[in-house]
Protein backbone atom coordinates (compact mmCIF):
# COMPACT_ATOMS: atom_id res chain seq x y z
CA UNK A 1 0.00 0.00 0.00
CA UNK A 2 1.31 3.44 -0.92
CA UNK A 3 2.39 5.76 1.86
CA UNK A 4 4.07 9.13 2.15
CA UNK A 5 5.98 10.75 5.01
CA UNK A 6 3.80 12.34 7.65
CA UNK A 7 3.69 16.09 7.91
CA UNK A 8 5.22 17.83 10.90
CA UNK A 9 2.81 18.28 13.80
CA UNK A 10 2.11 21.74 15.08
CA UNK A 11 2.40 22.13 18.82
CA UNK A 12 -0.48 21.13 21.03
CA UNK A 13 -2.77 23.97 22.03
CA UNK A 14 -6.43 24.55 22.83
CA UNK A 15 -9.30 25.44 20.57
CA UNK A 16 -12.98 26.02 21.30
CA UNK A 17 -16.03 23.82 20.74
CA UNK A 18 -18.56 25.63 18.55
CA UNK A 19 -21.28 22.98 18.36
CA UNK A 20 -22.06 19.28 18.47
CA UNK A 21 -24.28 17.79 15.77
CA UNK A 22 -25.77 14.41 16.72
CA UNK A 23 -26.29 12.08 13.75
CA UNK A 24 -27.20 8.76 15.40
CA UNK A 25 -27.23 7.58 19.03
CA UNK A 26 -23.50 6.82 18.70
CA UNK A 27 -22.20 9.16 15.97
CA UNK A 28 -21.79 12.92 16.03
CA UNK A 29 -19.94 15.78 14.36
CA UNK A 30 -17.90 18.07 16.59
CA UNK A 31 -17.46 21.59 15.20
CA UNK A 32 -14.37 23.42 16.43
CA UNK A 33 -12.88 26.89 16.03
CA UNK A 34 -10.53 26.42 13.07
CA UNK A 35 -8.13 29.17 14.20
CA UNK A 36 -6.83 29.58 10.66
CA UNK A 37 -5.54 26.01 10.46
CA UNK A 38 -4.32 25.01 6.98
CA UNK A 39 -4.61 21.37 5.99
CA UNK A 40 -4.64 19.06 2.98
CA UNK A 41 -7.80 16.99 2.35
CA UNK A 42 -7.28 13.69 4.16
CA UNK A 43 -5.32 15.12 7.08
CA UNK A 44 -6.11 14.26 10.71
CA UNK A 45 -5.97 16.24 13.93
CA UNK A 46 -5.22 14.85 17.39
CA UNK A 47 -7.93 15.72 19.92
CA UNK A 48 -8.36 15.33 23.65
CA UNK A 49 -10.16 16.93 26.55
CA UNK A 50 -8.36 19.39 28.79
CA UNK A 51 -7.17 17.66 31.97
CA UNK A 52 -7.42 14.16 30.44
CA UNK A 53 -4.46 12.02 29.38
CA UNK A 54 -6.16 10.22 26.49
CA UNK A 55 -5.96 11.63 22.96
CA UNK A 56 -6.94 10.29 19.55
CA UNK A 57 -6.51 11.08 15.86
CA UNK A 58 -9.62 12.01 13.89
CA UNK A 59 -9.80 12.69 10.17
CA UNK A 60 -11.01 16.16 9.24
CA UNK A 61 -14.58 15.95 7.95
CA UNK A 62 -15.05 19.55 6.77
CA UNK A 63 -13.65 20.81 3.45
CA UNK A 64 -10.68 23.15 3.27
CA UNK A 65 -13.02 26.06 2.46
CA UNK A 66 -15.16 25.68 5.61
CA UNK A 67 -14.91 28.40 8.28
CA UNK A 68 -14.89 25.86 11.11
CA UNK A 69 -13.09 22.55 11.64
CA UNK A 70 -15.40 19.53 11.86
CA UNK A 71 -14.61 15.94 12.82
CA UNK A 72 -16.90 12.91 12.59
CA UNK A 73 -16.76 10.79 15.74
CA UNK A 74 -18.39 7.52 16.71
CA UNK A 75 -18.63 6.53 20.35
CA UNK A 76 -17.28 3.05 20.89
CA UNK A 77 -17.50 0.92 24.02
CA UNK A 78 -13.82 1.24 24.94
CA UNK A 79 -13.34 4.68 23.36
CA UNK A 80 -12.66 7.05 26.24
CA UNK A 81 -11.87 10.04 24.03
CA UNK A 82 -15.07 9.69 21.98
CA UNK A 83 -17.13 9.65 25.20
CA UNK A 84 -15.25 12.58 26.72
CA UNK A 85 -15.52 14.77 23.62
CA UNK A 86 -19.27 14.19 23.40
CA UNK A 87 -19.66 15.78 26.84
CA UNK A 88 -17.96 19.04 25.72
CA UNK A 89 -20.31 22.00 25.55
CA UNK A 90 -20.12 24.97 23.14
CA UNK A 91 -17.55 27.44 24.39
CA UNK A 92 -15.46 24.82 26.18
CA UNK A 93 -11.79 24.27 25.27
CA UNK A 94 -10.37 21.05 23.80
CA UNK A 95 -6.78 20.10 23.09
CA UNK A 96 -5.78 19.94 19.44
CA UNK A 97 -2.58 19.03 17.63
CA UNK A 98 -1.85 18.75 13.93
CA UNK A 99 -2.64 18.51 11.09
CA UNK A 100 -0.96 15.17 10.49
CA UNK A 101 -1.22 12.35 7.95
CA UNK A 102 -0.19 10.86 4.63
CA UNK A 103 -3.65 9.81 3.41
CA UNK A 104 -4.05 12.83 1.15
CA UNK A 105 -4.98 13.92 -2.37
CA UNK A 106 -1.95 16.16 -2.82
CA UNK A 107 -0.54 14.30 -5.85
CA UNK A 108 -3.84 13.44 -7.57
CA UNK A 109 -4.53 15.28 -10.83
CA UNK A 110 -8.28 15.88 -10.56
CA UNK A 111 -8.46 16.85 -14.23
CA UNK A 112 -6.95 13.55 -15.35
CA UNK A 113 -7.20 10.81 -12.71
CA UNK A 114 -10.19 8.60 -12.05
CA UNK A 115 -10.59 8.19 -8.28
CA UNK A 116 -12.35 5.48 -6.25
CA UNK A 117 -13.12 6.01 -2.57
CA UNK A 118 -14.09 2.98 -0.47
CA UNK A 119 -15.19 3.56 3.13
CA UNK A 120 -16.83 1.71 5.97
CA UNK A 121 -18.65 3.53 8.76
CA UNK A 122 -16.99 6.76 9.89
CA UNK A 123 -14.17 6.02 7.45
CA UNK A 124 -16.20 8.28 5.15
CA UNK A 125 -14.79 11.34 6.96
CA UNK A 126 -11.66 12.03 4.86
CA UNK A 127 -13.61 11.46 1.64
CA UNK A 128 -16.24 13.99 2.70
CA UNK A 129 -13.40 16.49 3.08
CA UNK A 130 -11.76 15.49 -0.22
CA UNK A 131 -14.90 15.73 -2.34
CA UNK A 132 -15.99 18.99 -0.74
CA UNK A 133 -12.52 20.49 -1.23
CA UNK A 134 -11.91 19.42 -4.85
CA UNK A 135 -14.92 20.14 -7.09
CA UNK A 136 -14.69 18.70 -10.58
CA UNK A 137 -13.01 15.47 -9.50
CA UNK A 138 -13.92 12.29 -11.43
CA UNK A 139 -14.76 10.09 -8.47
CA UNK A 140 -16.94 7.23 -7.37
CA UNK A 141 -17.53 6.49 -3.70
CA UNK A 142 -18.59 3.25 -2.06
CA UNK A 143 -19.75 3.56 1.54
CA UNK A 144 -20.36 0.41 3.53
CA UNK A 145 -22.72 0.71 6.51
CA UNK A 146 -25.17 -1.45 8.41
CA UNK A 147 -28.20 0.79 7.82
CA UNK A 148 -28.92 3.91 5.77
CA UNK A 149 -29.06 5.97 8.99
CA UNK A 150 -25.26 5.70 8.99
CA UNK A 151 -24.87 7.36 5.57
CA UNK A 152 -22.92 10.22 7.12
CA UNK A 153 -22.55 13.28 4.89
CA UNK A 154 -24.46 11.67 2.04
CA UNK A 155 -25.90 14.98 0.80
CA UNK A 156 -22.40 16.23 -0.05
CA UNK A 157 -21.85 13.57 -2.70
CA UNK A 158 -23.19 13.48 -6.25
CA UNK A 159 -25.94 10.81 -6.09
CA UNK A 160 -24.76 9.44 -9.46
CA UNK A 161 -21.29 8.84 -7.98
CA UNK A 162 -22.30 7.58 -4.51
CA UNK A 163 -23.05 3.92 -3.80
CA UNK A 164 -24.38 3.19 -0.31
CA UNK A 165 -23.86 -0.48 0.52
CA UNK A 166 -26.10 -1.56 3.40
CA UNK A 167 -25.45 -4.92 5.03
CA UNK A 168 -28.46 -5.11 7.39
CA UNK A 169 -31.30 -3.55 5.42
CA UNK A 170 -32.32 -2.74 1.86
CA UNK A 171 -32.38 1.04 2.28
CA UNK A 172 -29.18 1.74 0.37
CA UNK A 173 -28.13 1.72 -3.26
CA UNK A 174 -26.84 -1.83 -2.93
CA UNK A 175 -27.78 -4.56 -0.46
CA UNK A 176 -24.54 -6.10 0.76
CA UNK A 177 -21.00 -5.13 1.66
CA UNK A 178 -18.64 -2.99 -0.39
CA UNK A 179 -16.65 -6.15 -1.11
CA UNK A 180 -19.73 -7.76 -2.66
CA UNK A 181 -20.27 -4.69 -4.83
CA UNK A 182 -16.66 -4.58 -6.01
CA UNK A 183 -16.64 -8.23 -7.01
CA UNK A 184 -19.54 -7.53 -9.37
CA UNK A 185 -18.27 -4.16 -10.59
CA UNK A 186 -14.59 -4.45 -11.57
CA UNK A 187 -12.35 -1.39 -11.29
CA UNK A 188 -10.22 -0.09 -14.17
CA UNK A 189 -6.51 -0.68 -13.41
CA UNK A 190 -5.58 3.00 -13.83
CA UNK A 191 -8.01 4.07 -11.07
CA UNK A 192 -6.52 5.78 -8.01
CA UNK A 193 -8.06 3.96 -5.03
CA UNK A 194 -8.37 5.24 -1.48
CA UNK A 195 -9.60 2.88 1.26
CA UNK A 196 -10.63 3.96 4.76
CA UNK A 197 -12.33 1.97 7.48
CA UNK A 198 -11.89 -1.20 9.48
CA UNK A 199 -8.87 -3.37 8.76
CA UNK A 200 -10.86 -6.40 7.58
CA UNK A 201 -12.62 -4.37 4.90
CA UNK A 202 -9.35 -2.81 3.78
CA UNK A 203 -7.58 -6.16 3.51
CA UNK A 204 -10.43 -7.71 1.50
CA UNK A 205 -10.82 -4.72 -0.82
CA UNK A 206 -7.07 -4.53 -1.39
CA UNK A 207 -7.04 -8.18 -2.52
CA UNK A 208 -10.06 -7.67 -4.77
CA UNK A 209 -8.50 -4.63 -6.44
CA UNK A 210 -5.16 -6.39 -6.88
CA UNK A 211 -6.91 -9.36 -8.52
CA UNK A 212 -8.67 -6.91 -10.87
CA UNK A 213 -5.31 -5.55 -12.01
CA UNK A 214 -5.04 -2.37 -9.94
CA UNK A 215 -1.31 -1.90 -9.13
CA UNK A 216 -0.23 -1.48 -5.51
CA UNK A 217 1.02 2.05 -6.20
CA UNK A 218 -2.57 3.06 -7.03
CA UNK A 219 -3.95 1.91 -3.67
CA UNK A 220 -3.74 3.87 -0.42
CA UNK A 221 -5.30 2.93 2.89
CA UNK A 222 -6.10 4.43 6.28
CA UNK A 223 -7.28 2.11 9.05
CA UNK A 224 -10.01 3.31 11.42
CA UNK A 225 -10.17 1.34 14.63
Amino acid sequence: MHAQHRTTLTGQHTTTVLAREDLTPSAYILHLDRQGLDFIPGHCVVLGCVGKREQREYSIFSPTTAPDLAVLIKEVEQGRVSHQLRQCKPGEPVLIEGPVGFFTLDDVDIQRDRVLFVASGTGIAPFHCMVGSRPGMDYRILHGVRTSAEAYGRATFDPARHVLCTSREEGGTFSGRVTDYLRGHPVAPETRCFLCGNVRMIDEVYDILANQGVPADNIRAEVFF
